[in-house]
């Protein structure tokens, strides 16, 4: 028989179909073959974050990773794992992962999920699967604490900015001010230290991201308070993983409902001046790579 090379929906690798026998090739099923069950037999989950204040630092005195999105992982570990976020310990394990390495970290098994301010969009959902929203962020713009000749985005045309590479912020950027001079680094911190240095007029991203940043900048550098978009984060996770999908949106769920989700938020965003919002509502539709479900 002929044979040709496919992607079980809930597969990270390919299989060999021979042609005539497609059906037996991917005989198991999401409920059999997924992510959770490989996080529950180990007993650990390896979780994707982005190393910024407010959101996923390790506190040097409690050596604890904290932030927003650190305590949305553990309360997603705890609906895997059970037990509590006090006794999690070294069942969950926390890795730095680069916006531009966030794709290939899922594809690869580097980690079971991604929580690090991970956009929602179209053309991410043809690589990985989202739970979520579980926040809605606005792209900013952070400018030194002096600089009052940037009020917007269009005052970013013809300077420097710098923003994380494999970003929506520098897709965004293109499109609001096109003729913005972009510095793409690899992190946010390093965008921040090209800006303190004055190597660029201004650093843009996510709210959340520049009020850490901010927080941490000594009082050199200010908001200048006009988000021109609506970022939607998700848990980025394995696509095709139906199951997982389902877990985490059940989760997630909970959480707001019990009020944890409002505790996390005001615990570490809100310490750096962030009113709590509402939780935005969750997608509760099918992925598009979907196989249990019409």
């Amino acid at each position: 028989m002929a044979s040709s090379t496919a992607r079980c929906p809930w597969s990270r690798k390919p299989v060999l179909i021979l042609v005539g026998v497609i059906a037996g090739a991917c005989s198991g099923t999401p409920e059999t073959s997924s992510t959770v069950d490989s996080i529950r037999s180990r007993d650990k989950i390896v979780v994707g974050i982005n190393f910024e204040p407010g959101l996923g630092l390790r506190n040097p005195e409690t050596h604890r990773f904290e932030g927003f999105d650190v305590s949305i992982a553990e309360l997603m570990a705890v609906g895997l794992l059970g037990g509590t976020r006090e006794d999690l310990g070294d069942r969950i394990e926390f890795v730095e992962t680069l916006a531009k390495d966030r794709e290939s970290s899922l594809d690869n098994g580097n980690v079971d999920v991604v929580v690090a301010t991970y956009t929602i969009n179209d053309e991410r959902k043809q690589v990985v699967d989202f739970a979520g929203p579980y926040l809605v962020a606005h792209q900013d713009i952070m400018v030194a604490a002096g600089d009052d000749s940037i009020r917007g985005v269009a005052d970013l045309n013809g300077r420097k900015v710098c923003t994380a590479s494999g970003t929506t912020s520098a897709t965004n950027l293109a499109a609001k001010a096109p003729q913005a001079e972009l510095t793409l680094l690899d992190t946010l911190t390093e965008c921040t230290e090209a800006l303190g240095a004055g190597q660029v007029a201004a650093v843009s991203t996510d709210d959340v991201i520049l009020a850490g940043l901010i927080a941490n900048g000594g009082g050199r550098f200010k908001m200048v308070n006009a988000p021109f978009t609506d970022e939607p984060y998700g848990i980025g996770l394995p696509r095709g993983d139906d199951r997982l999908r389902e877990v985490l949106i059940d989760r997630l769920t909970e959480i707001e409902r019990s009020g944890e989700w409002a505790d996390a938020f005001a615990a570490s965003l809100g310490k750096l001046g962030l009113p709590t919002p509402p939780p935005p509502p969750i997608d509760r539709y099918p992925s598009p790579t979907s196989t249990t479900r019409p």
